[in-house]
């Protein structure tokens, strides 16, 4: 390995804070509660996905009014659902029958690929920042944005969180820990891997401080550091990557792209990020097919399940780059917001190598959105 290159560093939550998110997401996808506090309120919540009447009966014990139960949604269900005039991305849902709903009804109201029978009658308000910070924790856990909250009490919660062995989180923190997880990254493994199309290939694996998923860095023949290495920043896709999928472009783009790098005589990298479907995991991938299906294209399906066109984050790729000693890439893609974002981090951009492949006969649309809504340059 040679000498990391410096570049700036951004402000970030501590390792403690770090590995406290973590845990938090853990508990979000078993369906436990959690606690997080901001400045001046305080919230229980538990993810609608994973919700159990005994949970809901837990948020309704801990809160200050149970009145005030709110199912906190993506703004596109929450017009789907009656309210039209909805101006950020969430917002809070609170039934006026509180006692009389039940998880199987909230799970209705959050998922935008079931069919309801009738519009709840509710009101509606905007969402507080502990709230926000809660779907950004849903997010995280890639679960479906959308979170049963109840307000608690400030002077009591630290006894509550003792009593129930529940963390409490600052609302910061949870914003803050993507950039920190991608600059507690460390590498812990390597090794020679010979592929199909490049035989002189190592594999070196990267794991955050908190113990989440490696991302890996697929070192093709002896690229020199002083001059600009020729990478390819790809995101994992289980689908397409691995059982053929003809749905996107993504199996023939990593292949490509090793085959590529490995012709070029003088080497390259392939960081294989641990961002499936754009940064919305594997499950919620399946459900923006399953809206695909029914019209929507492939940014509207996202948004749909209340995630960001483009949930994908670039400090992870400039930070192995780093580590490994180059400062200054020629990027394989077609995507400008990946030049951007790995420009945002430090690493200097010299050039950008077109990658595109042609259509299969299932792709055709995709490809099309990526290009005329996403900007891609085919």
């Amino acid at each position: 390995m040679t000498t990391p290159n410096s570049f700036s560093a951004r402000p970030e939550i501590s390792t403690t804070e770090l590995i406290s998110v973590s845990r938090a997401v853990a508990d979000l996808r078993r369906g436990e509660m959690i606690l997080i506090r901001s400045a001046n309120s305080a919230i229980a919540a538990i993810a609608t996905e994973p919700l159990s009447d005994s949970g809901l009966e837990r948020l309704r014990a801990i809160a200050l009014n149970a009145a005030d139960i709110a199912l906190v949604l993506p703004r596109v269900r929450a017009r789907a659902l009656g309210h039209a005039d909805v101006q950020s991305g969430f917002c809070a849902l609170q039934p006026q029958n509180h006692a009389d709903v039940d998880c199987l009804t909230l799970g209705v109201w959050a998922n935008p690929l079931l069919d309801m029978v009738e519009k709840p009658i509710a009101t509606w308000r905007t969402t507080q920042t502990d709230e926000d910070a809660a779907i950004r924790l849903a997010k995280l856990a890639r679960l479906l944005p959308a979170i049963v909250t109840v307000p608690v009490d400030l002077a009591k919660i630290d006894d509550f969180a003792t009593r129930e062995n529940l963390l409490i989180l600052a609302a910061e923190s949870v914003n803050g820990y993507e950039d920190a997880a991608a600059g507690s990254l460390r590498q812990v493994s390597e090794a020679r891997v010979p592929l199909e199309n490049a035989e002189n290939t190592r594999v070196v694996a990267f794991r955050p401080a908190d113990g989440g998923q490696e991302h890996i860095a697929i070192i093709i023949d002896e690229p020199a550091a002083d001059v600009p290495v020729l990478v390819r920043l790809h995101s994992e896709c289980f689908t397409g990557d691995l059982i053929g999928s003809l749905r996107c472009d993504c199996g023939p783009q990593l292949r490509g792209a090793i085959a590529e790098i490995s012709a070029s005589g003088k080497g390259g990298i392939v960081l294989y990020l641990r961002q499936e479907g754009r940064g919305i995991g594997l499950v919620n991938k399946l459900r923006a097919y399953a809206l695909q299906d029914r019209g929507f294209d492939t940014l509207d399906a996202n948004e749909e399940l209340g995630f960001d066109a483009d949930e994908r984050v670039y400090r992870p790729a400039a930070e192995m780059l780093r580590q490994l000693g180059f400062s200054s890439v020629r990027i394989l893609t077609n995507n400008p917001e990946k030049l951007r974002g790995l420009e945002s981090w430090g690493v200097k951009v010299s050039e950008r190598v077109p990658h595109k492949f042609p259509s299969n006969g299932h792709n055709a649309f995709y490809l099309q959105t990526k290009k005329e809504r996403a900007g891609h340059l085919f």
